[in-house]
């Protein structure tokens, strides 16, 4: 009878608190989706460019290959190249093709090649050819860690800046601390300020240590400037900081805080680059404009593994302050319910 009473205080205490037995359901539900969606998407059409050196029989069999292909010159292939519109540039040596790569996504790099040495081994059975192949970015010695990496520091960064920033601002609620701070002359503003300024310093030493270790000891990929990788790290942890604040004034317990994140961290995962969104259905890559870490880990694959510099990335730092500066001021509201000025 005892343990009876233990099992019906139980279920009696999930059925009053209806937002986690509906996440106990839904929120696989919800993830099993996402991974459909992934996971069973169109199988990759790389994009290949050809110079006008290339015979009309060569660019036949890449379209019947499954190749989506674009006749451009050295210099349009070079810009393409570098703003990742195509995934390989196709001209003649003389009779020898010669394939250069974009080189920053395994993914595209294989199809690619997979799609050229396809088309040429069906106008020649026995494969006489030799397919020279160079890399835009990156080389035939690059590890998908080298690829996955940059993505990786970001998502690792902005699940646990977000986790702890949530944890921490809803114990300072729970404590009675955020109450007596309401209760001074500080404005809501300032509070916010105050919590992001605190709580900021150690998200900047984490991000920085997190990049240093992945840089410097596992030895990652690394063809751009440290101090930008610095800057997006900075800015996405800053970003998840204010949306883990943001977020734990909507929570009574830390159980309720976890439950977010299978609706705000995971789906960002999924478009932060780990999975190729060119093979989702267009409707679904558009989500991508609004997940935070789709910008930071864009930012850190260009500096990382293209090298590029300020004049790529800065967009997306735009991005990512904006997000920052827009949940801040949801902050400041969200405080209304505690004091109204």
């Amino acid at each position: 009878m005892r343990v009876m009473a233990i099992v019906v205080r139980i279920i009696h205490q999930f059925f009053r608190d209806k937002r986690t037995l509906a996440l106990m359901i839904v929120a696989p539900m919800f993830v099993l989706l996402l991974m459909d969606f992934v996971f069973n998407g169109e199988k990759y059409t790389p994009v290949i460019a050809v110079s006008d050196n290339v015979p009309d029989a060569v660019v036949d069999k890449l379209k019947e290959a499954g190749a989506n292909v674009k006749e451009l010159s050295a210099k349009q292939a070079r810009k393409q190249l570098d703003d990742q519109e195509i995934d390989a540039w196709l001209n003649m040596n003389g009779s020898a093709p010669h394939i250069t790569l974009e080189g920053s996504d395994p993914t595209a790099n294989q199809a690619a090649l997979a799609t050229v040495q396809k088309a040429f081994q069906s106008m020649v059975p026995t494969p006489s050819f030799q397919l020279k192949t160079t890399y835009w970015h990156g080389s035939s010695d690059m590890a998908s860690f080298d690829y996955f990496g940059p993505v990786l520091i970001g998502v690792f960064i902005f699940f646990f800046v977000f986790l702890i920033a949530g944890v921490s601002f809803l114990r300072e609620r729970t404590n009675g601390t955020l109450e007596r701070l309401m209760a001074t002359p500080l404005r809501r503003w300032e509070i916010v300020a105050g919590y992001m300024i605190g709580f900021g310093l150690f998200t900047t030493v984490q991000a920085s240590l997190i990049s240093w270790f992945a840089i410097d000891v596992l030895d990652m990929m690394m063809e751009g400037s440290f101090g930008y990788v610095l800057i997006i790290t900075f800015l996405l942890a800053m970003t998840a900081l204010a949306l883990g604040m943001l977020l734990s004034a909507f929570a009574n317990s830390e159980l309720q805080m976890m439950q977010f994140i299978p609706l705000v961290v995971i789906p960002q995962v999924f478009f932060s680059g780990l999975f190729n969104l060119d093979t989702m259905e267009e409707w679904l890559r558009s989500l991508s404009v609004v997940m935070p870490l789709t910008y930071g880990a864009n930012a850190l694959r260009d500096i990382m593994v293209r090298g590029q510099g300020w004049s790529t990335i800065a967009a997306d730092i735009y991005v990512l302050l904006g997000f920052t500066v827009l949940f801040m001021v949801l902050n400041v509201v969200a405080l209304k319910k505690y004091r109204k000025l």
